[in-house]
C-alpha cells in the first residue's frame, strides 16, 4: 500500500502492515461507533499499536479517515469488457459497491463535511481519493480511442479539462443516487446513466 501521508521525519521506516491494521481498524470503528464516537486511542486499540504510532502518521482523525476511505477506493479496477458503454457500467457499478459498505458511507460523508471547513483536508481529499480515482477515466478513455469508439484528442489542455468533467459527472451522479437519494444505484440505473453519458460523449466529440 502507498503511504498518503508525507513523510516528515527520518529514522524508522513506517511498517505497512502496521498501516494495513491501522486503517481496517479506523474502518471496524467507524462502523460500530461512528464519527462523533471514534477516537484514535479506540483505533489504536483496535490495531494492537501504540497511540503515538497513529500521531506519528496521522495529524488528526480527519486524516486517518480520509486515508482509510481511501483504501477502499483504491479496489477500483476498469473492467475489460469489450466497449466503452460495457466497461463504464462495470466500473460505476464497482463503485456504488463500495458506497454501499457502511464504512465508506460513513467514512466519506464525514470527511467531505469536515473539509468544508478545512481547506487543507478538502486538498487532502483531492490528492487521496479524486486524483487517484481520474485514472479510470484517463484509462477508459485511452481504451475507447484504441478501439476507435472515441476520436483522438490532441489538445492535451481540452482532453485534462474533459476529463476532469467526466470524472464530476460519473462520481457526482453515483455519490448522489447512493449516499444522498438513498436510492440504489442498481444494473438498470446504470445502464440508463451510462447511456445519456454516452450520449453527451459522442455529441460533444
Amino acid at each position: 500500500m502507498q503511504s498518503r501521508t508525507p513523510a516528515s521525519r527520518t529514522g524508522r521506516p513506517r511498517s505497512a502492515a502496521a498501516d494495513t491494521a491501522i486503517l481496517a481498524a479506523t474502518r471496524e470503528a467507524l462502523v460500530e461507533l461512528g464519527w462523533s464516537k471514534l477516537t484514535l486511542g479506540d483505533v489504536a486499540t483496535r490495531a494492537g499499536v501504540a497511540k503515538t504510532t497513529l500521531y506519528r502518521r496521522w495529524a488528526g482523525k480527519p486524516e486517518l479517515v480520509v486515508d482509510a476511505v481511501a483504501e477502499l477506493f483504491d479496489e477500483l479496477e476498469l473492467p475489460d469488457r469489450g466497449s466503452l458503454a460495457a466497461d463504464i457500467e462495470g466500473v460505476v457499478l464497482q463503485f456504488a459497491a463500495i458506497l454501499a459498505r457502511p464504512e465508506a458511507k460513513s467514512g466519506l460523508m464525514a470527511v467531505v463535511a469536515e473539509a468544508t471547513r478545512d481547506d487543507a483536508l478538502r486538498e487532502r481529499v483531492r490528492a487521496s481519493i479524486v486524483d487517484r480515482q481520474k485514472r479510470l477515466v484517463l484509462e477508459g478513455r485511452a481504451r475507447a480511442q484504441a478501439r476507435g469508439e472515441l476520436p483522438p484528442e490532441p489538445d492535451l489542455e481540452e482532453a485534462a479539462r474533459t476529463a476532469d468533467l467526466i470524472f464530476d459527472m460519473v462520481a457526482g451522479a453515483v455519490v448522489h443516487r447512493a449516499l444522498v437519494s438513498g436510492k440504489p444505484a442498481d444494473e438498470e440505473w446504470v445502464h440508463s446513466f451510462t447511456r445519456v453519458l454516452l450520449q453527451g460523449l459522442v455529441s460533444s466529440a
